[in-house]
């Protein structure tokens, strides 16, 4: 790693610990309650992965076709209009990454405060996004080094904690992971729709390196091997976790849970479980926070560098790291955690984020279209199979909220709205968008 761009190895790290967070460890206790089957609720797991997995293919040919960081922002702004990559940035900086963050450290504040009692939740979730600003406000070196740390920890602790279940657990439970006469008609119910929202929530974050593309080595050949590695490794790791959560406990047990890997512990672990579980998630959740820290404030960096009524938000310190944006993000992401106002803006994070991924995934065919000369040092493999399979389950899962869960689904259009109001705000009153 130079002194002034991220390795890939940093990149991936952000991939993949934007990706392992809260949603693993939780939505599987959501899930048992319309879903009984082992082999349909791996499917689950599979299915968000290769839906994930192709979606990062269709990034890493628009990012090394259009090597700038600030991931949907650049390509929807260069695809269609600076208006849409504008209100792909507000999403992205009030719901995609400050209220993930807060969420995340609230959650590493719970797990650690269940070991040690007199610790409050609130003030080390707080505490922990100050110390990993600073750091990430510092220099290349630091931030990326502490960014690989905790992930390559992260991974191995997920590993271990896998490894140890399968010894350690007394009476592995009677789970059936080979297809039954029944399980056809569950993969294509409501069930399993409303089940795969929470599974793309935690998949979000697959494309995360794409908001450092200029900030890193070489974007145009290394883009892809990071999307598509980091992406592949947490689809592996996900479905062996889920194996394990339903090897060790009973479904009963989990079914309506949030704290799943608590309940896996103590079968596994026994009464002393809780205690390892909670400190093993504090430790996962830090590298969580930290790639958000790290690939969020590049958004508002490049919407500072495009749009004069924003130009602080750009400016960079001697290391050439946006300072000012980072500083942003973590003071929204403290107030979301002080206030836990979050919460209710989480309900409909993955079908506004969704909506952002649908428009970019989409523009890879219009891209094509429109500029066929243009330069693409990765093409997707087996082109157009990739995009069409992301576009047929994410618009599939977007159309289910809408129909069945209308309430958040317009929760989401109302946010993108308001973005659409405040580009216009901002170009009447700040200027219209400058040409990079």
């Amino acid at each position: 790693m130079s002194g002034q761009k991220f390795s890939p190895n940093t990149a991936m790290s952000v991939v993949i610990a934007n990706m392992i967070g809260t949603g693993v460890f939780t939505s599987l206790g959501f899930q048992l309650l319309d879903i009984q089957s082992g082999f349909v609720l791996m499917m689950l797991w599979v299915v968000g992965g290769l839906t994930a997995l192709c979606g990062a293919l269709c990034y890493a040919e628009l990012g090394a076709a259009l090597p700038r960081s600030g991931g949907e922002y650049n390509f929807l702004t260069e695809i269609y209009h600076p208006a849409a990559g504008y209100i792909s940035g507000w999403v992205s900086a009030t719901i995609g990454f400050a209220a993930p963050t807060a969420l995340a450290a609230i959650t590493f504040g719970s797990y650690l405060s269940s070991v040690i009692p007199e610790l409050s939740p609130t003030w080390l979730g707080c505490s922990l996004v100050v110390a990993l600003s600073l750091i990430h406000a510092s220099n290349r070196r630091g931030s990326g080094g502490v960014q690989q740390i905790f992930t390559v920890l992260k991974v191995l602790l997920i590993l271990g904690f896998c490894a140890l279940s399968w010894l350690l657990v007394g009476e592995p439970q009677d789970v059936e992971f080979l297809p039954r006469a029944d399980d056809g008609a569950l993969l294509t119910s409501g069930a399993f729709a409303v089940a795969l929202i929470y599974v793309n929530y935690a998949y979000t974050g697959w494309n995360a390196a794409t908001y450092v593309t200029g900030e890193l080595d070489d974007p145009q050949k290394s883009l892809s091997r990071v999307l598509i590695l980091g992406t592949a490794t947490v689809m592996v790791l996900y479905v062996l976790l889920n194996f394990t959560f339903l090897h060790v406990a009973p479904m009963s047990a989990m079914a309506g849970k949030i704290e799943i890997g608590y309940v896996s512990a103590q079968y596994a672990f026994g009464n002393s479980g809780a205690a390892i579980m909670g400190v093993i998630l504090a430790l996962l959740l830090i590298s969580t926070v930290s790639a958000m820290v790290l690939a969020g404030p590049r958004v508002l960096q490049v919407i500072g560098q495009d749009f004069p009524a924003f130009r602080v938000l750009a400016r960079t310190n001697s290391n050439g790291l946006p300072v000012i944006a980072i500083l942003f993000q973590s003071l929204l992401s403290l107030l979301f955690i002080v206030t836990a106002s979050f919460e209710s803006i989480l309900v409909f994070t993955g079908f506004t984020l969704g909506l952002n991924t649908l428009f970019s995934v989409l523009g890879v065919f219009i891209l094509r279209w429109r500029q066929p000369e243009l330069p693409r040092p990765y093409r997707i493999a087996l082109y157009p199979l990739p995009p069409l399979i992301f576009l047929a389950f994410t618009g599939w899962t977007l159309t289910y909220i809408l129909l069945e869960r209308p309430e958040e689904g317009l929760m989401g259009l109302g946010v993108v709205a308001s973005g659409a109001i405040f580009y216009l705000l901002t170009v009447r009153f700040g200027g219209a968008r400058q040409a990079q």
